[in-house]
């Protein structure tokens, strides 16, 4: 594996994880007040454009991250929706 590859990896994995506790936390409290609306939709439209980015170049590190971090961002999006 390349130096840039790793270094991709560990990037996405640790900016992808970093979603999982505020899905724990939103889902669990269905306390939405403090996430911006507009800041998630920006967010999860361009984690959705990075993803189709990765897609086109082949970039496999990009696109696992995306698609996990779309998907925790989406859920987010929802909830907000869902309990405001």
């Amino acid at each position: 594996m390349l130096a840039a590859d790793w270094i991709g990896s560990v990037a996405a994995t640790l900016t992808t994880a970093s979603f999982v506790p505020q899905v724990m936390h939103t889902f669990r409290t269905k306390d939405v007040s403090g996430i911006s609306l507009g800041m998630y939709s920006a967010f999860t439209l361009g984690v959705g454009l990075w993803l189709v980015y990765g897609l086109l170049l082949g970039a496999w590190p990009i696109v696992i991250a995306n698609a996990i971090t779309v998907s925790l961002a989406t859920c987010i999006l929802v909830m907000k929706l869902r309990y405001r």
